[in-house]
């Protein structure tokens, strides 16, 4: 079981990774062996995740995620397929707890009245600075 915090832990047979030759450094041994993951976890249809939680991570995942609800995260950072595993992993159960923190609603608020004041006054002052450029001799008009 991947512990994700105190109420939600993922059975490893959820989990799906598939090795494939990954770009980048590696040198001649980019060729021959195949280090970079394509973990792929189904979002839609996993019973460790509660459905507040697996709709914002449904959410957060965007084109991530397949039609079919299932998250794809690919890792090819590093050279080694071990790394790789682990760096896709930890990237998964990240994302899992960022869709467990519920966001707090916005309250909307008004623009105090010495706000409003400040921001008219800074107006007057920019409009007047303006009137006055146009008022000074030697301009071509």
């Amino acid at each position: 079981m991947i512990r994700v915090n105190p109420q939600i832990e993922l059975d490893e047979r959820e989990i799906q990774e598939d090795f494939v030759r990954a770009s980048g450094p590696g040198g001649q041994n980019v060729n021959k062996v195949s280090t970079a993951v394509q973990l792929r976890f189904d979002v839609a249809h996993s019973p460790s995740l509660p459905e507040p939680v697996r709709a914002r991570l449904i959410t957060l995942a965007g084109r991530r995620l397949t039609r079919d609800g299932v998250l794809v995260i690919e890792a090819e950072r590093y050279r080694s397929q071990r790394r790789n595993r682990d760096d896709a992993l930890d990237r998964l159960i990240e994302l899992i707890r960022e869709a467990c923190e519920v966001d707090k609603p916005r309250r909307p608020t008004r623009p105090t009245l010495a706000s409003k004041k400040r921001r008219l006054e800074s107006k007057q002052r920019l409009g007047e600075t303006k009137k006055l450029r146009s008022l000074k001799p030697g301009r071509d008009s």
